[in-house]
C-alpha cells in the first residue's frame, strides 16, 4: 500500500471548481493584488481566530519579519526563540536586525521551555518568540508570566497552528502580534506562497498595512520605508474557499492522530506525541519519537511505500547559517536529543483508516 506523507491533490480536486470560478472573476476584473478578496479573507481569518485584525501577506517568512518590526525589534536587540523550529522563525528576527537567542525546549511538547527563559535573558532582550510547533500551542500562561516580570513583548509563530486553542482560546490572539504561514502544505495552505499577521492592537494593524505596501496608504505618498509584502488576490481566493472547510479538515486531522496514538500507545519502542489538557493540537504534523533505530525504521517504512519526514533534523543553533553566534553541540541537550529521535508520519485530513492501520502495523512489525 502506498501512503504519501501528504496528498494535496485530493483536497485541490474537491475545491477546484469553486476556486476556478473566483479566479475567472479575478482575471476578468484584472485586480490581482490586495483587492476585495484579500480584505474578505482577512476579515474571515481574524474572526475565526478571535482577533480584531489580520493582514494578508506574501509569505509566512514575510509575516515573521513584519511581526518583529511591529514588536519594535531593532539592530542590537535580542529575541528568545526555541532551538527546535524551522529556520524561518529565526530569519524573521535576523531580517529585522535582531539577534536570535535560542532556548531549549520541553521534552514532552517540543515547545519552548518557559523554565529555561530567564537563564537566557540579557539587558538586550526585547521579545519572546514562542512557536506552536507542529500545531500544539505553547504554554502561553508561563510565557506571559516571564514576559510580564521582565517587561518583554511576545510574538507568536503560529505558522503550523491554524485553529489551535490554548485554554479554550485560539492561538494568534494571545500576544502582541502573531505570524502565520499559508504555504501549500500547511493546514490552511494557499496554492502558492502566502502568509499573515494577526493582532488586537489597532496601532500595530495600521503600521502593518504601511509596512506591507512600501510604507504607503495612498499611492506615491510614502510615510516610511516599507516592503512589498502584499498578498495576491488569487491566493486570497483559495484561502477563502478553504476557510469554509478548515474546521472539518482540522477534526479529521485530530481523528487521524487519535487513531495513530491508539495503535502505537503500547509499543515501547516509540513515543507518540502528547496533548496537554490545556491545549488543542491541530496536528500539522504527527511526530513520534524513536529513541533507537530511527533511520532503519525509516528505511523499512520507505520499502513498504510509506513516506516519512524529519522536522527538524538539525537544531537551529547548529546550522551553518547561525554559526557566527558561536553555539556548540551540547548547549541545548533536549533539542539536540529530539533531533535524533523525531519521525514525522503521514498526516493529512484525507488519510484513510486503512492507511493509518497499515503504517502502524509496519512500525510494529519492524520492532517485533
Amino acid at each position: 500500500m502506498k501512503v504519501p506523507f501528504v496528498n494535496l491533490q485530493v483536497q485541490a480536486a474537491a475545491i477546484r471548481a469553486e476556486v476556478e470560478k473566483q479566479w475567472a472573476d479575478i482575471i476578468t476584473r484584472c485586480s490581482f493584488v490586495c483587492g476585495k478578496r484579500v480584505e474578505a479573507f482577512e476579515a474571515q481569518f481574524a474572526e475565526a481566530h478571535g482577533v480584531r485584525h489580520a493582514v494578508g501577506l506574501s509569505s509566512g517568512t514575510a509575516g515573521n519579519h513584519l511581526a518583529m518590526l511591529l514588536a519594535g525589534v531593532e539592530p542590537g536587540d535580542e529575541v528568545l526563540v526555541p532551538a527546535n523550529t524551522f529556520i524561518a522563525t529565526a530569519e524573521g528576527i535576523s531580517l529585522a536586525g535582531g539577534t536570535p537567542v535560542f532556548v531549549d525546549v520541553d521534552e514532552a511538547t517540543f515547545n519552548m521551555d518557559a523554565r529555561r527563559i530567564e537563564e537566557r535573558l540579557t539587558p538586550r532582550t526585547r521579545v519572546i518568540n514562542p512557536v506552536h510547533l507542529f500545531g500544539l500551542p505553547a504554554d502561553m500562561d508561563a510565557l506571559r508570566a516571564v514576559a510580564g516580570k521582565h517587561d518583554l513583548k511576545i510574538v507568536e509563530d503560529a505558522a503550523q497552528a491554524h485553529l489551535a486553542e490554548y485554554k479554550g482560546r485560539k492561538v494568534g490572539g494571545q500576544s502582541d502580534v502573531a505570524s502565520w504561514s499559508f504555504y501549500p502544505g500547511k493546514n490552511l495552505g494557499a496554492w502558492g506562497e502566502a502568509g499573515a499577521i494577526t493582532t488586537d492592537d489597532p496601532r500595530l494593524y495600521e503600521k502593518a498595512l504601511l509596512y506591507r505596501n512600501h510604507g504607503s496608504r495612498k499611492k506615491y505618498l510614502h510615510e516610511m520605508i516599507g516592503h512589498n509584502y502584499r498578498m495576491e488576490e488569487i491566493q486570497a481566493a483559495v484561502l477563502t474557499v478553504k476557510m469554509n472547510h478548515l474546521r472539518k479538515w482540522t477534526e479529521q486531522r485530530r481523528a487521524n492522530a487519535r487513531r495513530y496514538t491508539e495503535r502505537l500507545r503500547d509499543l515501547d519502542a516509540v513515543i507518540p506525541p502528547t496533548e496537554p489538557p490545556d491545549g488543542t493540537h491541530v496536528y500539522h504534523l504527527y511526530v513520534i519519537r524513536v529513541p533507537e533505530r530511527r533511520e532503519a525504521l525509516m528505511q523499512h517504512l520507505a520499502a513498504q511505500g510509506i513516506d516519512t519526514g524529519l522536522h527538524y533534523p538539525i537544531p537551529l543553533h547548529l546550522t551553518q547559517a547561525y554559526a557566527h553566534l558561536k553555539y556548540k553541540r551540547g548547549d541545548f541537550p533536549v533539542a539536540e536529543r529530539l533531533a535524533g529521535e523525531i519521525l514525522s508520519l503521514p498526516m493529512f485530513p484525507e488519510l484513510s483508516e486503512d492507511q493509518i492501520d497499515f503504517v502502524c502495523a509496519q512500525i510494529r512489525a519492524f520492532f517485533a
